[in-house]
C-alpha cells in the first residue's frame, strides 16, 4: 500500500519560503559592523535582491562582497506577524544587469514597496544588487539544516503557492470556526485557536492553541493529501474536503458565499 507524502522535499520548502519572504538584515563578511538592515525581495531563480541606498555600508562595496542575508517568511496571525521560517543566505553580492533590471524590479515590488525601487532603474543613486548563492541555512519550525547552492537553485518553489496564499487567506478570514471544528473531530478533542498555516500539493499544516486541558504550547499538525494535488482547483477541492466532509455542509458554504 502506498502511503501519501507528508510534506514537500525539504529544497522546495525552502524555495517555497524563499518566494514568500523579505530580506531582513544583511551581515557583510570580514567586517567589524554590526547586521544592517535590509530592503529587497527574493527573483524568480530564489537570489535574495537589495535595494541598496547611499550611505548604506553595502553602498560602496566592490563587487562579489561576500554577505549572508536574513530572510524571513511570516504569517498574520490575530493581527501579528509570526515567523513561519527563517532563511540565512550565504553569497557573493554582483550588480543587477541592466538589461535585467525592470524584471527583477517588479519580481521584488512587491515585498520592497519603497518609491526608490524604481528610481534604480532610471540612474538614480540607489543600487539593485542580487546575491550569488553559495549556501543556504534554513530554519522552518522543527526543521533545520543546510543547502547548498545547487540543491536550492535546482529545487522550484511549490507551483501552487500564490493560489494557495489566496486560499489561506480567506480561510484564515472567513471559516476559523469550521477550521477548529474539523481539527477537532480529526484529533478527537476540543481544538481552539485554528489557524491554517501552511496549504502544499502534499497536504496543509494547522497551527492550534489549544488542547483538552486548555491552552498552552502552540501545535502544529500536519495533514497529508491522499495523493498529491495537481492543479490549484484540486488543492481547493482538497481544502473543501477538510473543512467539509459532509457533502450538505460542503454545499451550504457554497451557498453562503454567493
Amino acid at each position: 500500500m502506498q502511503h501519501p507524502v507528508a510534506a514537500p522535499p525539504i529544497p522546495e520548502r525552502v524555495r517555497t519560503l524563499a518566494a514568500m519572504a523579505a530580506p531582513t538584515h544583511v551581515s557583510i563578511a570580514g567586517t567589524d559592523l554590526p547586521a544592517c538592515p535590509a530592503r529587497g525581495g527574493v527573483d524568480a531563480q530564489g537570489r535574495p535582491v537589495l535595494l541598496v541606498k547611499p550611505g548604506e555600508a553595502l553602498y560602496g562595496s566592490a563587487p562579489e562582497t561576500v554577505v549572508t542575508v536574513d530572510l524571513v517568511a511570516v504569517r498574520a496571525v490575530d493581527g501579528e506577524e509570526k515567523a513561519r521560517g527563517l532563511l540565512k543566505v550565504r553569497g557573493w553580492t554582483q550588480a543587477v544587469p541592466e538589461d535585467e533590471g525592470r524584471e527583477t524590479a517588479i519580481a521584488i515590488a512587491e515585498s520592497c514597496p519603497d518609491e526608490d525601487l524604481f528610481a534604480a532603474l532610471e540612474g538614480g543613486a540607489p543600487r539593485l544588487v542580487r546575491v550569488d548563492v553559495a549556501h543556504v541555512v534554513y530554519l522552518t519550525g522543527q526543521e533545520s539544516g543546510l543547502l547548498d547552492a545547487d540543491e536550492y537553485l535546482d529545487a522550484r518553489p511549490d507551483p501552487f503557492v500564490h493560489a494557495a496564499e489566496r486560499m489561506i487567506g480567506h480561510i484564515n478570514a472567513a471559516h476559523r470556526e469550521q477550521l477548529s471544528l474539523a481539527l477537532g473531530l480529526l484529533m478527537g478533542e476540543p481544538a481552539t485557536g485554528a489557524w491554517l498555516w501552511e496549504l502544499d500539493r502534499y497536504g496543509a499544516t494547522i497551527k492550534s492553541d489549544g488542547s483538552a486541558e486548555g491552552p498552552g504550547e502552540d501545535r502544529f499538525i500536519r495533514l497529508p493529501w491522499p495523493i498529491p494535488a495537481a492543479s490549484p482547483q484540486a488543492l481547493e477541492y482538497a481544502l473543501r474536503c477538510l473543512l467539509f466532509p459532509h457533502p450538505h455542509d460542503h454545499a451550504r458554504d457554497h451557498a453562503n458565499e454567493r
